[in-house]
């Protein structure tokens, strides 16, 4: 099981996330990689919001696959590519993520995989 490391105050200032999570031995881990808001179909929505949502629902598809959930996300790594659209994201992730919450990290890069792609996310879960 996982655990909330007692926050050093950082990120009660900042946002909706944990300054540090512990995970127990014997865990299966679960490590995607990056993953833009695309559908199956390469369908990709033109605003941050679609994408964000699109995203959010391909790593919970992930996790079922695994045979997890959300309760079992340890890290959020985050790429945008404009850091105007950090808040539209960050709403986005509140909304899918409620009161877990894992590690993250958010950057600002110059461009994704594809010049259209304005967030990626990856993640790393943990389960026993």
């Amino acid at each position: 099981m996982n655990h909330k490391i007692q926050d050093i105050g950082v990120s009660k200032n900042i946002g909706n996330y944990s300054d540090a999570i512990e995970s127990a031995s014997g865990l299966r881990w679960l490590h995607t990689s990056g993953t833009p808001g695309m559908t199956r179909s390469g369908d990709l929505p033109k605003d941050i919001e679609g994408q964000s949502r699109q995203v959010w629902t391909n790593m919970i598809e992930i996790l079922n696959q695994a045979g997890m959930t959300i309760n079992d996300i340890v890290k959020v790594t985050t790429s945008l590519i404009n850091a105007q659209e950090i808040p539209a994201y960050v709403k986005v992730r509140k909304e899918v993520l409620g009161d877990v919450k894992p590690a993250f990290m958010l950057s600002v890069v110059n461009q994704l995989i594809r010049p259209d792609v304005l967030v990626e996310v990856e993640i790393i879960a943990a389960k026993k």
